[in-house]
């Protein structure tokens, strides 16, 4: 969410800047309801002012034997002015709120230039591609061969794009989820929270997933009360700092969650629908930060680091990219995308996105700080995926087929796993 008043002195620059992501801004409509909306301040200011000489001449005429029922008719009206344009204020201020609520984040000028991921800027490629002397499966090939994914029973019990994991296939995920969590918490000072899956408006509307993505979301709900199924587990861990005051000296706060995930995922097709790939439930585990501005850049690849980590431990290729402003999430300011190498598909797929989203989600959220003028500021809020699950062992299972069916795995996940590989029958085997 913006300030309304640094977007209008911003003027040219901001519908400049917006316009890389595809977004036209109307600064006519924006000077408009500020306008409307600081005039019915005055104009309310200046009635309760004149109200309040008034009940003083009123007191005082009646204290002298006056007659004060012309004071009081106008006491009256003046009660009743003020009560209009106090309704009419709150109109504006609606308004307002919503046209703001409705303007994505000001792209970082170090996002290249671009509307779609083709424009994406490579920053480094990790790892090697394995090379296979054999066709290689996809992981819905190799997990229902194995036995360890079974597709068609979760179609069963909800309908396409859900999963069953089994036997050695619910292990590995299992062991995927804590190994990540011990990389963020014991290496990179992550506190780990368990936090609710379902969160109330506010809540989503603070990280921006509301009022613009609403109809991607799953909404429950018990009699008058409506909660949403959190797409990310970013929305309750930025959200834990809501309408607070952070001690700049508790800053950067590093949380860190792994908890199930709820997407339409509206949009997606083909290949994308098929498998772990994009589904409407996955697990995944998420990194937050909240930070001083002025830290935010060097924080962002802090962050970006600390996904490569597990990426690095499990020993899979991958690259990251910046993302271009048109293909940058509503509320970021930069995103980089490590994107881990499949198989299959013969090229590099999204497996996290990490974004600096500024004071975007702190100002729509109202998270702060104090400055070194002891002044409450905004902080700025980062996050990034540490990794979804379901996409690193689709990954895992192509990356380690072998021509025989089974499947190695890395050694960093045995400790947690007790087996090293997964034979072709699915059998777990050391």
């Amino acid at each position: 969410m913006h300030d309304a008043r640094a977007l209008i002195n911003m003027g040219a620059e901001a519908v400049r800047r917006l316009a890389r992501r595809g977004y036209a801004l109307d600064l006519s409509v924006l000077e408009d309801l500020q306008s409307r909306r600081n005039q019915s301040i005055r104009s309310a200011d200046e009635l309760r002012a004149e109200s309040k000489r008034v009940a003083g001449e009123v007191q005082q005429t009646a204290k002298q034997g006056g007659d004060i029922s012309k004071m009081k008719e106008r006491a009256r009206e003046l009660k009743e002015q003020i009560r209009d344009l106090d309704a009419e204020q709150e109109q504006v201020q609606e308004q307002l709120r919503d046209f703001l609520l409705s303007i994505p984040n000001l792209p970082d000028d170090a996002a290249p230039d671009g509307e779609s991921e083709d424009f994406a800027v490579e920053v480094r490629r990790v790892g090697t591609p394995p090379a296979f002397s054999f066709e290689p499966q996809d992981h819905v090939d190799l997990g229902e061969a194995t036995g360890i994914l079974d597709f068609a029973r979760a179609t069963k019990l909800s309908g396409p794009r859900f999963a069953v994991s089994r036997g050695a296939g619910a292990a590995l995920e299992r062991a995927l989820a804590t190994l990540f969590l011990d990389i963020h918490t014991r290496r990179h000072g992550y506190v780990e929270h368990a936090v609710p899956y379902m969160v109330t408006r506010k809540t989503m509307t603070g990280t921006g997933q509301l009022p613009k993505f609403e109809e991607d979301l799953f909404k429950t709900g018990v009699a008058d009360r409506d909660l949403f199924l959190i797409p990310t587990a970013e929305v309750p861990l930025t959200n834990l700092y809501a309408d607070e005051i952070i001690p700049a000296s508790d800053l950067p706060v590093a949380l860190t969650a792994h908890t199930p995930c709820f997407r339409s995922e509206a949009g997606s097709y083909g290949r994308d629908t098929r498998g772990l790939i994009r589904q409407h439930q996955f697990a995944k585990v998420e990194m937050v930060r909240i930070v001083d501005p002025e830290n935010a850049d060097a924080e962002l690849e802090n962050m970006v680091s600390h996904a490569e980590a597990c990426l690095k431990e499990l020993g899979l290729a991958y690259r990251v990219i910046t993302l271009p402003a048109g293909d940058t999430g509503f509320s970021a300011q930069l995103t980089h995308d490590i994107e881990v190498w499949i198989p299959s598909q013969n090229t590099y797929r999204e497996i996290s996105s990490v974004s600096n989203f500024g004071t975007f989600q702190a100002r729509r959220a109202n998270i702060r700080t104090r400055g070194k003028d002891g002044k409450p500021k905004l902080v700025a809020t980062l996050n990034g995926s540490g990794l979804p699950v379901g996409r690193t062992l689709a990954a895992l299972l192509e990356q380690g087929q072998q021509q025989d069916g089974s499947i190695t795995l890395p050694e960093p996940l045995v400790k947690y796993l007790g087996f090293r590989r997964i034979a072709a029958n699915g059998q777990p085997e050391a």
